[in-house]
């Protein structure tokens, strides 16, 4: 599956913060948080690590998708990662191999 649009979780090494966005092109965008590149709150916390993401089919699904994870309340987010990725290890390289 080509993947490119989508929305992402990603949280710190305490896994005490998350981040949830989207990005039209998810690989490079989480690439740019991993990397510490993007300023604001990801580098503040040092939200470098990726435990979701999941495909949508264009910008706006995107937008709605990631304002409806971020109106959810903290355990609702974690549940869902849950289901995802329960050893809530980094799935960048996963998302890799989804995109090519």
């Amino acid at each position: 599956m080509r993947m490119s649009c989508g929305v992402y979780i990603m949280t710190n090494e305490s896994h005490r913060t998350l981040y949830i966005g989207m990005s039209t092109h998810l690989v490079a965008r989480v690439e740019t948080h991993r990397e510490g590149l993007v300023v604001g709150f990801t580098q503040k916390y040092r939200c470098t690590k990726l435990v979701y993401y999941e495909s949508c089919e264009d910008e706006d699904q995107a937008y709605i998708r990631e304002k409806q994870l971020k109106g959810w309340t903290r355990v609702k987010k974690v549940g869902l990662i849950n289901q995802f990725n329960p050893r809530w290890k980094d799935v960048f390289e996963d998302l890799i191999t989804d995109s090519t």
